[in-house]
């Protein structure tokens, strides 16, 4: 896999418009979620938004209801010049790390997309593994319209997996924890011992099954 180029000079506090402004068409955030939880994918999306794109009460995923999260979704996806998903599944988590499998997960979102962005705007330090110029942003979410959109898409695409894997697998909560660290969570790993959707090298799982230790890649980030 190339380098990724970096960027021709640093963003301003508006790095959306400053990406605009050094002559870049299809400006795209990228973003993902699901990091520390102990069960389910990492999911990631790439969302290009139009210089003009106007979406009220958008912001950081994390900081949003529930509620406003949904109404923004079909909203964002209406404002869209392109969406793309991706994900790594607890498998490849385990496999290759909690960071790589952000980074792979990342790269399928920019990959699904139906066009080819001219310019990447990524949620923290580390660069996706793709041939694009990028800008990574440390707190992109709360930094750029566009950081923002992809966070609220992966949060409801993530949220909407989870509802569906409470039903293949019930009596863990993922409808309501979707797969975070929660003490109703832990009490049912212990009660029911881990699913084929946890992920084994996670502190709190790997003691109940022998997995390898994950490193601490995201200290204070409700990492494992």
């Amino acid at each position: 896999m190339p380098p990724c180029p970096a960027a021709p000079r640093p963003l301003a506090d508006d790095p959306d418009a400053a990406a605009f402004a050094l002559g870049h068409v299809r400006v795209c955030g990228v973003d993902e979620v699901g990091r520390g939880p102990l069960a389910g994918p990492v999911v990631a999306a790439a969302v290009v938004l139009p210089p003009d794109a106007r979406l009220p009460g958008l912001g950081d995923s994390k900081r949003l209801t529930p509620a406003t999260r949904a109404r923004l979704v079909p909203e964002i996806r209406a404002a869209a010049v392109a969406v793309g998903l991706g994900l790594a599944d607890p498998a490849e988590i385990d496999r290759i790390n909690i960071l790589q499998a952000s980074l792979q997960a990342m790269a399928r979102a920019v990959a699904a997309l139906p066009c080819v962005p001219d310019y990447l705007l990524v949620d923290g330090v580390h660069p996706v593994p793709v041939d694009l110029p990028q800008q990574t942003l440390v707190r992109g979410d709360a930094r750029s319209r566009c950081v923002a959109a992809a966070s609220v898409v992966a949060k409801e695409h993530r949220d909407a997996l989870m509802r569906a894997f409470a039903r293949e697998f019930p009596g863990y909560g993922f409808e309501d924890h979707k797969g975070y660290p929660t003490a109703a969570h832990r009490a049912a790993l212990r009660r029911l011992g881990p699913s084929p959707l946890h992920r084994t090298t996670f502190r709190g799982v790997r003691e109940l099954c022998g997995g390898p230790a994950q490193p601490d890649l995201f200290p204070g980030e409700g990492a494992p």
